[in-house]
């Protein structure tokens, strides 16, 4: 029985699953939206509102905690500068899950997960032409 046992075991070990949520939030403060199965999506929510607090708090133990688990260096920058003065006066619910339906080959369920304040980029070209 799995009595108090918070998350989502994912058909993982803990060292693989620990290693590809660190990949994945890493992945989406990169690029701020990213597709994945809903399970891992809801998974990844808890760990990138963590840290998206850690930015919001600002200081040096905060941002070596970030660095400790986010594997790229330009990416926490980019967490505690741009991120965190986007979410400053947010109180919580940085992130957004949508679902997309069943992927093709397996019928896994499969979902966005993306920042709240994502806007996605349009060519000036694509609509000047039209």
């Amino acid at each position: 029985m799995r009595h108090r046992k918070s998350g989502r075991r994912l058909g993982r070990t803990s060292a693989h699953k620990k290693a590809m949520l660190r990949n994945m939030v890493t992945s989406l403060f990169e690029h701020e939206r990213i597709v994945t199965t809903t399970p891992k999506a809801k998974e990844l929510r808890r760990v990138a509102d963590k840290m998206i607090t850690l930015a919001k708090r600002g200081d040096l133990h905060a941002k070596r905690q970030a660095l400790s688990y986010i594997q790229s260096k330009d990416v926490v920058a980019k967490l505690f500068g741009q991120i965190q003065e986007q979410y400053a006066d947010r109180q919580g619910g940085y992130t957004r899950i949508i679902q997309t339906g069943p992927r093709n080959g397996d019928a896994a369920p499969m979902a966005i997960i993306e920042l709240v304040e994502y806007q996605e980029q349009i060519d000036v070209e694509e609509t000047t032409e039209n």
